[in-house]
């Protein structure tokens, strides 16, 4: 499990987490617009797309070894291109390219490996240690990444250089793709072989017979629930930039809180998962939805900022809350509605074409509301519009419920 969990969240630092924890430095360095960065995080969710889906079949036929190994070697790929800072334009192709190497022979692989490790008793645990785990290797990663920027940014500066900017980011880069590399390639020597049955009718791709999949309420259901539900981890991007466009934070203190809410994600997960097996995954997803609503409505009500700063920051952690458990959760119902294990990689595949479209939209809808130069008015708005998802989730959840779903 050590193995999937290292591997899971490596996967995405490069074009993940290095976005979410340092956006403030690297719109500085390669001298981009948030605007910008979600036109890359689009074409990465349009590359992402077409391999969610195809990639749900081959995790079917083919061991988890092999695809995550080779996913976290061609990554670790599109990294070292990264720290030349290229052009805007490279820097959009970079991400095309990573929607392939992440996904494509990776998600729907870990996936079904997590839920192979677990029984069908504590699939709300495993998801849990599986994402907590992530969480963890990841907020360890970003404070490494946080110290350097603390290195090479002392207090006592008046001013920081463009040129102080760029060696720091490189540096950060550099660290974080040479991680990337030496765990793909761990990875093929220390997950165990798995036996597939490759001749299993039931895993031969079909277009036909993913769109049947699809059709069944009950699943395309819980497709748009993991919408509503990435959606709001998709906005935790935005929380480095608020503390320092809205609460005044430096670059390097706008950087640590990123990386405190990063350390929230395990606690928390973990925490729910285990919850979750004790009652049912679906009705612990309820008020994690509520949490998500009634958080991101004051922030856009406003008035909590500068005046009642502990309130204010006490619902960026309530929103990190509901969006870190639902995480944990929403793959934990696959043993909720009886997935038949031969089917796990093709019905992940499938259901990710729609619930993470948010990787197409959410960057473009935050970067088109904030603009170049976002200000309070910005952000207010962003988050009041954004209350529309948990609202969204809380009624696909309960559509769930009340759906039957039939494998035969």
């Amino acid at each position: 499990m050590a193995a999937l969990i290292i591997a899971g969240e490596a996967i995405f630092l490069l074009p993940f987490i290095v976005m979410r924890v340092f956006k403030p430095i690297i719109r500085d360095v390669f001298r981009i617009s948030d605007l910008e960065i979600g036109e890359a995080q689009a074409i990465y969710g349009i590359t992402a797309l077409l391999s969610y889906f195809l990639g749900g079949f081959i995790a079917d036929k083919w061991e988890a070894k092999g695809l995550l190994s080779i996913s976290l070697i061609l990554t670790s790929f599109g990294g070292i291109v990264m720290t030349t800072i290229p052009s805007v334009l490279v820097f959009k192709i970079s991400y095309a390219l990573w929607g392939v190497s992440t996904i494509f022979l990776f998600w729907s692989a870990l996936i079904k490996a997590t839920r192979q490790w677990g029984n069908e008793n504590n699939q709300g645990l495993s998801f849990g240690l599986l994402d907590g785990g992530r969480g963890l290797f990841a907020a360890i990663i970003a404070l490494s990444g946080a110290a350097i920027l603390s290195y090479f940014f002392p207090e006592e500066s008046i001013e920081v250089t463009y040129a102080d900017k760029k060696i720091t980011l490189q540096y950060i880069l550099i660290n974080i793709t040479f991680i990337v590399l030496i765990i793909g390639i761990s990875v093929w020597f220390t997950l165990p072989k798995q036996t597939i049955d490759s001749k299993n009718e039931e895993t031969d791709f079909s277009f036909k017979k993913a769109l049947a999949l699809l059709k069944k309420p009950k699943i395309f259901f819980y497709s748009l629930l993991i919408l509503a539900a990435y959606s709001g981890y998709k906005l935790t991007g935005v929380f480095g930039i608020y503390s320092k466009d809205v609460w005044g934070f430096s670059i390097e203190n706008a950087t640590y809180f990123s990386v405190f809410i990063q350390f929230t994600r395990p606690i928390t997960v973990v925490i729910i998962g285990w919850i979750a097996d004790q009652i049912s995954p679906s009705k612990v997803i309820i008020p994690c939805f509520i949490c998500m609503g009634i958080a991101s409505f004051l922030i856009g009500f406003g008035g909590f900022e500068k005046n009642y700063f502990v309130i204010s920051f006490s619902l960026f952690i309530l929103i990190a809350f509901g969006t870190y458990s639902l995480r944990g959760l929403y793959f934990a119902l696959l043993e909720e509605i009886k997935t038949p294990l031969q089917l796990t990689g093709t019905l992940v595949g499938i259901i990710s074409v729609i619930g993470f479209t948010p990787d197409i939209f959410m960057s473009l809808f935050t970067g088109y509301i904030l603009g170049e130069n976002p200000t309070l008015v910005e952000y207010q708005k962003l988050f009041s519009l954004f209350t529309i998802f948990p609202l969204f989730g809380l009624i696909t959840v309960m559509l769930f419920r009340n759906s039957e779903l039939s494998w035969k």
